[in-house]
């Protein structure tokens, strides 16, 4: 143990010596600033391994605003995690199948998928489908098929437990026939209120947030809190909002430093410090079939989730059975 502690503190040594030994550039632009922090941050984080949570996180990455980047932030989360050394199941429990189609696994008409765990009972075993790309990620994808789960799930019993029961079993199975255990979950779901939300509701333990930073990206988040505390007081004792992380920051922008401003006063623990900004490559990356972690890591938005995926690792839940502080809905309206 100690030998391990050693060659930890050597290596932390030695890239901070090598960062420290970069040559100094005039940050005076947003490109050469850009610039010097992706140096910095490659150096940092290439070839880290991020610490395992003492259980499995499970978290529902959720807004009821559209295009805030909540797919993106899903499955570049879980491949960043993965590639660190950790074994991370994505749920795609989106009719779009938008994560499925970023993880490249199979997902036409037809294919074993989510709408056959919540509608016909089978397992999340039989569904699961490993990455080509990344060796420890998992995804449970989505099919046209869950359009119509909405509809189905309102005469079945249950119908809100539905997800969070096979996701359990799937995780003590895993772990009873000697496989290695799950460190993270993450589910995507639709950008509203329905049963296929409430399933992930109750399915996670933590709520994740992506929020863009532009004008009505605040717009409801007091909702989507209240939401959170409904199944919370009525379905899942244990949710909370955990993280909270802004995307498509650009910061040339004072309007970006304002929406980042407001939410790190409203949610100082959940916010972190890490924001991910516009990328073009980001945006590419599913066109192929990939995560830009796979598409092009060497790329700011990688960098950017993969510096994310570190913070949030870091964050993990104490064995104590603590959380992290949990926000209340805010005093006013945004």
């Amino acid at each position: 143990m100690e030998h391990d502690a050693g060659v930890a503190d050597a290596e932390e040594a030695r890239r901070a010596a090598i960062i420290e030994g970069l040559p100094r550039v005039d940050e005076s632009t947003p490109l050469a600033a850009q610039l010097a922090a992706d140096a910095r941050r490659r150096i940092e984080l290439s070839g880290r391994r991020f610490p395992r949570p003492p259980a499995t996180r499970v978290l529902t990455v959720a807004n009821q605003k559209g295009g805030v980047g909540k797919t993106t932030t899903a499955v570049n989360l879980a491949a960043a995690l993965a590639q660190a050394g950790l074994n991370v199941l994505v749920v795609d429990n989106d009719p779009q199948g938008n994560a499925s189609t970023a993880l490249g696994v199979e997902h036409r008409a037809g294919t074993p998928s989510v709408y056959e765990v919540l509608i016909e009972g089978e397992t999340l075993a039989s569904v699961v489908q490993q990455s080509t790309r990344v060796p420890r990620l998992w995804c449970a994808p989505a099919t046209i098929d869950l359009s119509g789960a909405e509809i189905e799930l309102v005469s079945v019993v249950a119908r809100e437990n539905r997800l969070r029961a096979a996701l359990d079993a799937y995780l003590e199975d895993r772990v009873r026939s000697g496989q290695e255990r799950i460190d993270y979950v993450f589910i995507d779901c639709p950008p509203s209120l329905g049963l296929l939300t409430v399933n992930a509701f109750v399915a996670a333990r933590e709520v994740l947030i992506p929020i863009q930073c532009e004008y009505y990206a605040l717009e409801g988040l007091s909702q989507l809190l209240k939401n959170v505390q409904l199944i919370k007081n009525h379905l899942n004792p244990e949710l909370h909002v955990s993280t909270i992380l802004l995307t498509m920051y650009d910061a040339r922008t004072n309007l970006a430093q304002q929406v980042a401003a407001e939410v790190r006063e409203h949610f100082p623990a959940q916010t972190l410090r890490t924001t991910v900004p516009r990328s073009v490559r980001i945006s590419e990356a599913p066109s192929y079939g990939q995560t830009v972690m796979t598409y092009d890591p060497g790329s700011t938005g990688a960098l950017s989730y993969l510096a994310a995926a570190r913070e949030l690792a870091e964050r993990a839940v104490p064995a104590g059975g603590g959380t992290p502080a949990q926000p209340t809905a805010p005093t006013r309206e945004f």
